[in-house]
């Protein structure tokens, strides 16, 4: 057997190329391999489901992780609160996408299984069980820990019973300015039958007593809460106790008022509740024949998908539970009763109002290279290659090098991908200034990102009133591939420069998720971005792509090429090491070359921070292989592969996870690290989150995950390492 010895090593970061850091030590684990050739293995079948993990229920796990925050006192009190309410958000799209699709997929009586050999009938029963218990944990967290902690940092959230009589009587005039006249109350009878309810909503079922003004008897009512009112409003300062800022729940205002809706009647009863629905879209290309018409049609059938999840106050009496159930065509397992709020997300808004430093993460200001710190950006990049590490480094280059190339007279094109951008993108205005000076301009517009769609459209609509060219993409692929390429006149010839990114063209994302940007002018990168570009907006046979790796068509075969070629050299008693960072591990054919790698004696180090279907340390199959996920401050989301390749190292930037849609359904580009310092470097910082102590997760072979605690050692915390090597400290 080959012997691994594990050793730590310190590296200032004042050596490590290309970072401006302070100093600080970065520690690096190096693990080296024996000498000894290996035997080949006898053959496993790596097809056994029992060596997967289900999908659904691993992507559960990712949501769980995010809960556990909220309960570590290492972050800020209302970041706590932020990542509660995150979770929320997550489940929601969790029930709306996951357990909506077995859903759909039982009512047709496909019981075609994942690699894990799972139904979908066991694993949404499994799926109910865990979701139950997480989101009583949910509350339980927010009612027993957080808000007490909030109030004692003079931050309370007023119950209806906790209301003084200048609150209840500001409340009164609110509620009849503000919220009556934009309220309506539907009645349930043979000529008001229950209203079609928007996803995600928030509703009350009131019980009734007495006859109206048209003789007719008490029942049932349903209220739906204006959209347009926020459901969390500030108390006026003259109103809080002295030293509290002080909100009050919409739907607490709205309990204390129901009777006025109802003149002449007694209120029994009025419940909140909340519907979601099945939020998927789907678009047939055989029957499309305009992408962007069919998915205005689909955005507004999307509000009223199948219902997949009840929410009811816990209050509620169970007749009126079982006849919301009915209504939704639901059964006992998809009911959550909840202690407080139905539509947790919507607290966010607290954490934008209140002004208290100290409770939220400290201020930082990215960084920027020297080189681009004055004159041109073409200049800089015609000279070296650049890599950006966002969030610890700033994103706005690639919004100065649009703007600088709008402006430009000698650059003659830009074409440049778009798939979650934000509506008031800085991105599209200088791409519209480009479109509007005469500049030739392509843009490639993915439509259907999940839940940007209609930001998307306007965006469409603003480039092409500029003059731009869109292009939807290709229909049966979503293009994922973050690229820009820019066309210039330097000296009577052509000179060609692109940015290629892990992450989207989002400002306000790159401020809180780990990506890494390249900016370069390398001849052969950029041809390739060019053929890529050729391709999505012409037709033809595939293109010969030369340095870039380009899904669907080479990024999965050679990816599987480069594990098998660490477990080639293996077993030839060379040194196997291959890291790989992502969001998400679940393409069968993958996991099952790692697994090669594995049994070959490959050290496997895998940084993935949400779903994950292969099982680690499974004896004589993964017992070389470690899975982690960082879960901290920014949202990991750099895609990166390393391998180590007898001392020839391969460093890759990706826009794609190691997923089935990423490598088959997807236009995705995978990048080589062409300069060694730069590879050098996102190797170093690899290394620097399999190290970290303090937000780091190993996945056991039972599907559970541990915490790392650092005991009495060194607390090291990869982001708040980078942080400190990249970005300077306001």
């Amino acid at each position: 057997m080959d012997e691994h010895v594990s050793t730590s090593t310190t590296l200032s970061l004042s050596e490590s190329p290309g970072v401006e850091g302070d100093g600080l030590p970065l520690r690096i684990n190096r693990t080296l391999s024996g000498v000894h050739a290996r035997e080949a293995l006898n053959e496993t079948d790596l097809d056994d489901p029992q060596l997967y993990f289900n999908r659904e229920l691993s992507h559960l796990q990712f949501n769980i992780r995010v809960l556990e925050q909220a309960l570590d006192d290492a972050h800020p009190l209302l970041n706590r609160l932020m990542f509660l309410l995150i979770f929320s958000s997550n489940m929601d799209e969790f029930f709306e996408i996951r357990v909506a699709g077995l859903k759909h997929q039982m009512a047709l009586g496909d019981d075609t299984t994942a690699a894990d050999g799972r139904l979908p009938k066991a694993v949404l029963a499994e799926i109910s069980e865990i979701a139950h218990k997480q989101i009583a944990r949910q509350y339980q967290i927010l009612n027993d820990t957080l808000l007490p902690a909030l109030e004692h940092q003079g931050l309370r959230f007023r119950r209806r019973d906790q209301w003084t009589d200048e609150q209840k009587a500001w409340v009164y005039e609110l509620f009849n300015n503000e919220i009556m006249p934009v309220i309506s109350p539907i009645g349930l009878d043979p000529s008001h039958p229950f209203p079609r309810l928007v996803n995600k909503s928030l509703n009350f079922i009131v019980e009734l007593e007495g006859k109206d003004a048209f003789g007719r008897a008490g029942g049932m009512a349903i209220l739906p809460a204006p959209r347009s009112l926020p459901r969390l409003m500030p108390l006026p300062k003259e109103l809080c106790a002295e030293g509290f800022s002080e909100y009050v729940f919409l739907s607490s205002m709205i309990h204390a008022h129901a009777e006025e809706l109802f003149p002449g009647m007694r209120v029994r009863g009025c419940y909140q509740f909340r519907l979601t629905r099945n939020a998927d879209m789907t678009v047939d290309p055989e029957e499309v024949s305009d992408l962007a018409s069919a998915l205005r049609g689909e955005l507004l059938a999307r509000r009223y998908g199948r219902g997949v999840r009840l929410e009811v106050a816990d209050n509620c009496p169970d007749d009126l539970i079982n006849f919301l159930l009915r209504q939704f065509e639901l059964d006992a397992e998809d009911l959550y009763r909840v202690q407080g709020p139905v539509n947790l997300t919507r607290m966010m808004s607290v954490l934008g109002d209140v002004d208290r430093p100290e409770l939220v993460y400290r201020p930082y200001t990215p960084s920027l290279p020297k080189a681009l710190k004055s004159g041109s950006l073409f200049d800089a990049i015609a000279k070296n290659d650049i890599l950006l590490h966002h969030p610890f480094q700033s994103f706005s280059p690639i919004e100065e090098l649009l703007r600088e190339a709008a402006r430009d007279p000698d650059v003659l094109a830009i074409k440049q991908t778009l798939y979650r951008t934000g509506a008031d993108s800085s991105i599209v205005s200088a791409l519209v200034d480009a479109a509007s000076q005469g500049k030739e301009v392509t843009v490639v517009i993915e439509l259907r990102a999940r839940f940007d769609e209609a930001d998307n459209l306007q965006l469409a609509s603003r480039l092409q009133e500029a003059g731009a060219i869109v292009i939807y993409g290709v229909m049966a692929y979503k293009t994922h591939a973050k690229m820009l390429h820019i066309v210039r006149r330097e000296k009577g010839e052509l000179r060609h420069y692109a940015h290629l990114g892990t992450g989207n063209y989002h400002a306000k994302t790159a401020k809180l998720y780990t990506d890494y940007s390249l900016l370069t002018a390398n001849k052969a990168l950029c041809a390739d971005v060019h053929k890529v570009f050729q391709q999505l907006s012409g037709m033809g046979r595939a293109r010969k792509i030369d340095t870039l790796l380009h899904a669907p068509f080479t990024l999965h075969e050679r990816l599987v090429e480069m594990i098998d070629r660490e477990a080639q050299l293996a077993l030839k008693g060379k040194r196997g090491h291959i890291i790989i960072k992502c969001n998400s591990l679940t393409e069968p054919k993958l996991i099952k070359a790692l697994y090669r790698a594995s049994q070959a004696g490959v050290e496997c180090d895998l940084i993935i921070r949400g779903m994950c279907c292969l099982k680690p340390s499974l004896p004589g199959i993964s017992e070389n292989i470690r899975v982690r996920s960082i879960i901290g401050r920014f949202l990991e989301h750099t895609r990166v592969f390393h391998f180590h390749n007898d001392g020839k190292s391969e460093t890759w930037c990706s826009s794609a996870d190691f997923m089935s849609r990423n490598m088959f359904h997807r236009v995705e580009t995978c990048f080589p690290l062409l300069d060694k310092k730069l590879a050098t470097r996102v190797r170093k910082d690899l290394e620097t989150y399999l190290v970290d102590n303090c937000q780091s997760w190993l996945l056991q072979s039972d599907g559970s995950y541990r915490s790392q605690d650092p005991g009495n050692g060194d607390a090291i915390s990869a982001q708040e390492t980078l942080l400190y090597a990249y970005a300077t400290k306001s």
